[in-house]
């Protein structure tokens, strides 16, 4: 048997060119000059203030919010995630934000305009971890942009729109094997059949809400409308080795690439290890092994940029003496352009049918998570590239091979992206770092664009 269930699609977004994703190095832009924040008058700014230093500081404070000691791991609708969002509430409000707790978990700040009720631009990352995480990953991101916004406080500075920083619940999709559920709340695409998912102790997601003090039925007043947001930025981690290798602190995000995930289950005969013969087993787990061998290897002879990731895998009943009788696990798999990435999940769904089949196993496979390749604005490329060369650095373009809320958030604004390097491209792992110039840099960047933002003209 085979079930899937594809999240909903985005009109207008269905393909992108091929060059879309070619790296191109500008030259810095001939563009106004910009006072830096050393430049400005005391009554304007901090002197000698580094946002960097502020910005390490508050990363390493809530990278001791965990659920283990030794590593880091803050999962959705747990109570290390609402002690995390608790402090970021404070942060909030100390940089003059008004602030509050969303309908699916999202901590939202609000720093008003010169009018008040005016559009916002917003900002934001994830706050949720994966497991054994690395702490830059999503929280860079929602600190920069508090970070930047006390700054303005700081000076008294006003800005003609409003802005918005979000830190967004669950973006990893770790508990519930659903990507970008806070995000997707926010922009009123969250499919409500996921209250029943459940994760790898038996709580539902509907349980786990309402043990966070949240109301499962009220989901949908997360939602934004389009006319309240002029645009959404969001700096993040590279979580590779391109800006590094070319020695740039920062790039501009050229776009998102899409990515398919799928959860697998093949179901055999559980038996006793030592009395049934080999050829009459019929044995989930190397059924299994087989499916994640042809995986690897159909990805491996794909020339035009195709990945595929088994990361979960869990046989049952998990006894050494009992021939598994039932499997689950993953399939990650993403491609720069979304016409090859399905037509290649296609490609491994049949070859996973197939083993099946051959091996008289039964198969359910569901689409859990399916999101299209996002491409980032040109209007606000082009103003974060301003920014950076007014930084005195090189505007470099890049794709990002990795899923952000910018995928759920394109259906209600236009996306925009800061990529900031991190040391080998090193990501979801502990050894994960940013050097304190690299997020100050990242930090001025942002501060610059969120100064001389520009709303795209009507």
């Amino acid at each position: 048997m085979l079930t899937t269930r594809l999240a909903r699609d985005g009109a207008g977004l269905n393909s992108l060119a091929p060059n879309l994703y070619r790296l191109t190095l500008r030259p810095p832009l001939a563009v106004p000059r910009m006072e830096s924040l050393t430049e400005m008058g005391a009554g304007n700014a901090v002197q000698n203030v580094s946002l960097g230093e502020e910005i390490v500081r508050r990363v390493n404070e809530l990278a001791a919010i965990s659920e283990d000691g030794d590593k880091l791991t803050r999962i959705f609708l747990t109570k290390e995630l609402r002690a995390a969002s608790d402090v970021i509430l404070g942060w909030m409000r100390e940089a003059g934000m008004s602030a509050h707790l969303d309908a699916i978990g999202n901590v939202c700040g609000r720093y008003d305009g010169e009018q008040p009720g005016a559009p916002c631009l917003m900002l934001g990352s994830h706050y949720d971890t994966v497991r054994d995480a690395g702490k830059w990953d999503g929280p860079l991101g929602v600190i920069t942009a508090i970070v930047c916004v006390s700054d303005l406080n700081r000076r008294g500075k006003r800005l003609p729109f409003a802005i918005e920083v979000v830190g967004f619940a669950d973006e990893e999709g770790v508990r519930f094997a659903s990507t970008l559920l806070g995000s997707r709340a926010m922009a009123g695409t969250f499919d409500e059949s996921v209250l029943n998912t459940r994760d790898r102790d038996g709580v539902s997601m509907r349980d786990a809400l309402l043990e966070f003090g949240l109301d499962p039925d009220h989901i949908g007043a997360a939602a934004r409308a389009r006319r309240e947001l002029l645009a959404y930025l969001e700096l993040h981690i590279e979580q590779g080795p391109v800006l590094e290798a070319r020695n740039l602190p920062v790039g501009v995000v050229s776009a998102i690439a899409g990515a398919t995930r799928l959860a697998a289950r093949l179901t055999g005969m559980a038996g006793h290890a030592g009395t049934v013969p080999m050829a009459l087993r019929r044995d989930a787990l190397t059924g299994a092994a087989e499916c994640i061998g042809a995986i690897e290897q159909f990805c491996r002879t794909d020339e035009d940029g195709l990945v595929g990731t088994v990361g979960y895998i869990q046989a049952r009943p998990g006894a050494t003496n009992v021939i598994p009788g039932e499997v689950s696990f993953t399939i990650d798999m993403r491609a720069p352009t979304d016409m090859h990435r399905k037509r290649a999940v296609a490609d491994v769904v049949r070859q996973i049918e197939a083993i099946a089949k051959r091996r008289q196993l039964a198969l359910q496979l569901d689409v859990t998570h399916e999101n299209r390749t996002v491409p980032c604005a040109p209007w606000l490329k082009d103003q974060i590239a301003q920014a950076i060369a007014a930084e005195g650095l090189s505007t470099f373009e890049l794709p990002s091979g990795a899923g952000h809320d910018g995928m759920a958030m394109i259906d209600i604004a236009d996306v925009g992206m800061i990529f900031v390097r991190c040391r080998g491209g090193i990501s979801h792992h502990p050894d994960e770092h940013v050097e304190l110039a690299d997020a100050d840099a990242g930090a001025r960047v942002l501060l610059r664009v969120i100064e001389h933002f520009k709303p795209r003209a009507a």
